[in-house]
């Protein structure tokens, strides 16, 4: 039987693992700038072009940031174009419509196994449970439960989630450290019970879209796990394929 060869990653991957790497070590701050491609060619020890090629692709990933005759910057959850990164609702005349965010639950817990699964945790880790609402021009369109890894947000409170005015991965990335790099989503319709109803303000047996998804921070490590109900009578769920 013939034995499998071993996988190599060429160059350029390589140094983007090592980009990464610095990233997730803090070396670069989110919104940032980094080191030129040719300081950068010199700190790794190889090529301008290998350098830029992995760039690129951490550009196209919304890692980075290129800026016409500035340079590149770690993309930062601060820039208001962000959040609709993570939340592609818009409204019926295609307008993006920056939604209020209106906590109404925060508290410990320990993670069951769903949890514990998702956030690649043990069965009892600490998490911590939000329970939030968006309003969009004043309507409430979303609910949203997130479990969060317990260890990556110490000290997140209720009156924290009040205080603040930004959108919450801007949040976890200037208060907690933690940045969004990518999620994973299933989308599905299901029919809105009383409770969700009565929040909402729509009829029971509502058609709703429900929205799990899974966020990744650097490493590909799981650090948030929500399921969202979203009301799509004056929105709807925008996704561009490429």
């Amino acid at each position: 039987m013939a034995q499998e060869s071993p996988t190599f990653s060429p160059l350029y991957k390589q140094i983007r693992s090592l980009i990464v790497q610095a990233l997730e070590a803090g070396d670069w701050q989110p919104g940032q700038t980094i080191p030129s491609e040719q300081e950068l060619a010199l700190r790794f020890g190889v090529s301008q072009g290998t350098v830029r090629k992995a760039v690129d692709e951490l550009a196209s990933e919304n890692i980075l940031v290129r800026k016409q005759g500035k340079g590149t910057f770690v993309s930062t959850h601060q820039d208001p174009r962000a959040a609709f990164r993570f939340l592609r609702l818009k409204a019926l005349d295609g307008r993006l419509v920056q939604p209020k965010s209106m906590p109404l639950e925060c508290m410990r817990a320990k993670a069951g196994p769903e949890a514990a699964r998702n956030l690649g945790v043990e069965v009892g880790c600490p998490i911590v449970m939000v329970r939030r609402l968006l309003r969009f021009e004043g309507k409430p369109v979303v609910i949203d439960e997130m479990y969060l890894s317990g260890d990556a947000f110490p000290g997140l409170t209720m009156e924290v989630l009040k205080d603040w005015h930004g959108s919450l991965y801007s949040l976890f990335e200037s208060r907690f450290g933690v940045r969004m790099i990518r999620a994973e989503e299933k989308v599905r319709a299901i029919l809105a019970d009383k409770a969700v109803a009565e929040v909402l303000g729509v009829a029971e047996s509502t058609p709703l879209l429900s929205v799990e998804r899974l966020a990744f921070s650097y490493g590909d490590k799981p650090v948030e796990w929500r399921r969202g109900l979203y009301s799509t009578e004056d929105y709807y769920y925008a996704n561009e394929l490429s």
